[in-house]
């Protein structure tokens, strides 16, 4: 599978050309991390990166891309010759996908040259920011459903092609049962349904001959959308008369609902197909669903079976990226890997220097206490008493000691080494299944929509002390330049 390595941004490539130019590649170390929730939620789910390790152990320029670059006039022979021979060559050390993430955590860490690092910046970007924002999204709605069935049909309102594809991946992560993205479903083994289209119904003569005539080619599917003419009238009139002709035969119908009010029609429709005697008829419904819609349906009790949720789900709704960036953390000197991090005025846009671990903090039965970022050559162990340092302000920490929890997990993983992937390679179910697990070890608090509690990530006392030492020696540089 050759995946080009034009995926990237132009600036990257230039930048390249100069570190190349200048013989200067040192090795480096970069993370990934992102800084605010999304959807004012209490988490994230991290997705996207095990297709980001398919992408990147076949990641090359072919003949058609050195000679696109050759075009431009900006890249010299000797670079251009340097990219025809390229292949990722590096190590990443990343959460396992599925995981339940927060801000702040380097999520994944990249060792290998500064050329290759600057290279696939906007590669691990791409997949990882938008997968990790929808895979959100989909945990969302079915956390608000009550872990009901929730289809995703979003393929016409994705971004393009690529967009539905990697959306119908996250979604089905996130705990989605099923795409109507059939290429979808060919590419990562989704289950694949749908229903009908109001132009079947209307495509017949009659609505009740239309209902028939799918009720007889997909009995084992027959859903019926009811709200083409007159969904309390003919809709449901003509539904009940094919559902109790399917009765007969040993099969049960269900009903979709694509308009009108959502909380009122489900409970009238629901009495309906009860009092003829289809109690086991399903209700659908769909129409630009959102997880609040949702959960209040929910909540008021309205007979819903199963969701089609489509535009609200695969382009994220009211927040249409995930600001995950990807930094520098430490740079060979005088050949020792040391520690750098990215200052700003603004302190919680100032990066954790070094190479770093996340551990997560449990009980006994595995539920999420407090994560703890440490540098790499700490020894955290369980057993022991540790202190939890804010990652912004001075003087806020707290303990916690043996009797406090359980367990402390390292998150980050090797992923690939030398730019092959070491580990077996999860399928979606594992990853889904991943989800759940990560979830249901997180306290309620956390995965409430509204007013989510606020899930503790902080600092040891050495990675704080490294911060806060590298800071004050940039401050007296930066005066000393001034002066």
């Amino acid at each position: 599978m050759y995946v080009s390595a034009l995926t990237t941004d132009f600036y990257e490539l230039t930048m390249m050309q100069g570190y190349f130019s200048n013989n200067h590649n040192p090795q480096v170390v970069f993370d990934m991390f992102y800084r605010n929730n999304p959807f004012n939620s209490g988490y994230a789910i991290f997705a996207g990166l095990n297709e980001l390790i398919d992408k990147l152990e076949n990641l090359s320029f072919d003949a058609e891309d050195i000679e696109y670059l050759r075009s431009l006039g900006k890249f010299t022979e000797p670079f251009l010759q340097y990219l025809r021979e390229y292949h990722f060559c590096g190590d990443i050390y990343a959460f396992n996908e599925g995981s339940v993430i927060f801000p702040g955590e380097p999520l994944v860490r990249v060792h290998t040259t500064l050329i290759e690092a600057q290279l696939i910046e906007g590669l691990l970007l791409n997949n990882l920011n938008f997968q990790t924002l929808i895979a959100t999204k989909a945990s969302r709605m079915v956390l608000s459903s009550e872990q009901g069935l929730i289809m995703e049909f979003g393929l016409r309102r994705a971004q393009g092609e690529d967009g539905a594809l990697s959306a119908s991946r996250a979604a089905f992560i996130g705990g989605c049962r099923m795409t109507s993205n059939t290429l979808a479903g060919k590419k990562y083994g989704i289950p694949v349904g749908g229903t009908m289209a109001h132009s079947w119904v209307m495509g017949f003569d009659n609505e009740l001959e239309s209902f028939r005539l799918f009720a007889k080619l997909y009995p084992e599917n027959a859903i019926l959308l009811i709200d083409t003419y007159d969904t309390l009238g003919s809709g449901i009139d003509n539904a009940i008369i094919v559902g109790l002709e399917q009765k007969k035969l040993g099969r049960k119908i269900g009903v979709r609902i694509d308009s009108g009010d959502l909380s009122y029609l489900p409970r009238v429709i629901r009495k309906k197909l009860d009092d003829a005697g289809l109690t086991d008829a399903t209700i659908c419904i769909s129409n630009d669903l959102t997880e609040e819609i949702i959960q209040t349906l929910v909540h008021d009790k309205v007979p819903i079976d199963s969701w089609g949720i489509g535009t609200n789900l695969v382009t994220g709704g009211d927040q249409s990226s995930l600001n995950g960036v990807y930094k520098l953390a430490a740079k060979e000197e005088n050949g020792k890997i040391v520690p750098t991090m990215k200052i700003s005025n603004s302190f919680e846009k100032t990066t954790n220097p070094g190479i770093k671990q996340v551990y997560r903090f449990t009980d006994k039965d595995g539920n999420a206490l407090a994560d703890l970022i440490s540098l790499d050559d700490e020894k955290i162990k369980s057993g022991t008493k540790h202190i939890f340092y804010h990652p912004f302000a001075e003087g806020d920490f707290f303990e916690m000691g043996p009797s406090s929890y359980e367990f402390c997990i390292p998150m980050l993983v090797k992923q690939m080494e030398k730019g092959k992937r070491v580990n077996p390679k999860p399928s979606l179910v594992q990853i889904q299944a991943n989800v759940a697990r990560n979830l249901e070890c997180l306290h309620p608090s956390f995965k409430r929509l509204i007013n989510p509690h606020i899930y503790k990530v902080s600092l040891t006392a050495k990675l704080k002390k490294l911060k806060m030492q590298l800071l004050v020696e940039q401050r007296h540089k930066s005066q000393k330049t001034e002066s």
